[in-house]
């Protein structure tokens, strides 16, 4: 078997492989177009020999969605963290290979995928029972195009046919947030239970779930008052997986006096409780329970406590929208919740709380004309 390249147009080639029929006994012919430089088509050249010795090959003219969706996945392995490589699977899988995987990746047009998506809204769900959400079919379309920009990439195909697809419109849920009375009620509900110091954390500091979880005795600072958010988690089919906070870098988080007091209270609880099995508390040991517990145990724990003592239905993560929302309406500047809260920039603040801010315009318009109008005052006085 051998190959070769010939130039068609500048930066075009036809890549013909020789082959010889089993069947026929006679040479026959497959022909690939490619565009590249000379020497990527002859690297392609070789890979497609090696492809078709190794019965890997697959016909571009042959290759479904399907197909070049499982080679990009593996590809993505080592480009994602594992829960997001899973994600993605479960969005290849359920979703996109049954409404797509049988089209042929050459052959797919924009007009496929528009009605996959229009589809998957009125009748996606696998039982039957109605669409998928917007959230889900957003995510499709995220999978999708950038497996069709790789696919431009690998010269596979001539352009991406999901980017001149736009995707549903989503609507931001309205967050739910506790006020001052349901946030006391919450946490005395808490207190004697093993999701006081998760509840009170995520009320005062803003920390996510993941980081709740992950925070151990070393990261916190009691002389200081501070803790440091270096760690978060993540739950994979493997197991819990320890990673970096979300943006990427950890960060330096004040703790209220009241916070403070009931940490140095669960820390020498953890230490009374090992000390009777002869067991010294570690720096390394994690505040919330001692050892790492699944983020989705948590939450699902959150749920029922609300449910047994009829509280408010909020979800874990309101709590850390309610700590945003009293800093805010407290006036604290933007860029101080910015840092307790983690996000990469200021702008991501400005979005999710722009509601917050919007009610506060009332404020902000009634201290410009206070100051307004003291100083009209004065310069009549001083012109009188």
């Amino acid at each position: 078997m051998k190959g070769h390249i010939r130039e068609r147009s500048p930066g075009h080639w036809a890549i013909i492989i020789d082959l010889h029929d089993p069947e026929t006994g006679k040479r026959r012919r497959k022909w690939h177009s490619f565009r590249g430089t000379r020497r990527q088509a002859q690297v392609k050249c070789s890979e497609l020999i090696a492809a078709i010795k190794g019965e890997t090959y697959v016909d571009p003219s042959r290759q479904t969605l399907a197909q070049y969706l499982d080679k990009w996945l593996t590809y993505m392995a080592s480009q994602l963290s594992p829960r997001s490589h899973e994600r993605y699977t479960e969005i290849v899988r359920k979703n996109l290979a049954p409404s797509l995987g049988a089209i042929c990746l050459t052959k797919l047009r924009s007009r496929h995928i528009a009605d996959a998506y229009a589809k998957a809204l009125a009748s996606g769900r696998r039982d039957g029972k109605g669409g998928l959400s917007t959230n889900t079919v957003v995510y499709m379309h995220r999978v999708l195009k950038q497996a069709l920009a790789q696919a431009v990439a690998w010269h596979e195909l001539v352009r991406n046919e999901a980017a001149a697809v736009k995707p549903p419109k989503v609507e931001r849920k309205k967050m739910k947030v506790l006020d001052a009375d349901g946030t006391a009620t919450l946490i005395e509900a808490a207190r004697d239970t093993t999701l006081f110091i998760p509840i009170l954390l995520g009320v005062t500091t803003g920390m996510r779930r993941g980081e709740v979880v992950a925070l151990r005795w070393r990261h916190v600072d009691l002389d200081r008052g501070r803790i440091s958010i270096e760690e978060s988690t993540e739950q994979t089919k493997s197991g819990i997986r320890f990673k970096a906070p979300k943006s990427g870098k950890g960060r330096t988080v004040a703790l209220p006096k009241t916070v403070e007091e009931e940490l140095r209270n669960q820390r020498l609880r953890q230490a009374q409780a090992l000390l009777k099995l002869g067991i010294r508390l570690s720096e390394d040991a994690f505040v919330v329970a001692g050892r790492p517990i699944q983020p989705r145990s948590l939450t699902h724990a959150f749920q029922l406590f609300l449910a047994k003592h009829k509280l408010p239905r909020v979800r874990l993560h309101d709590l850390r929208h309610t700590h945003a929302t009293a800093m805010l309406k407290s006036k604290i500047h933007p860029k101080v919740v910015q840092e307790r809260l983690g996000h990469s920039t200021i702008a991501i603040t400005m979005d999710i709380y722009s509601h917050v801010l919007e009610g506060m315009q009332g404020d902000a318009a009634e201290i410009v004309d206070a100051a307004l109008q003291a100083a009209l005052m004065k310069r009549r006085k001083e012109i009188r």
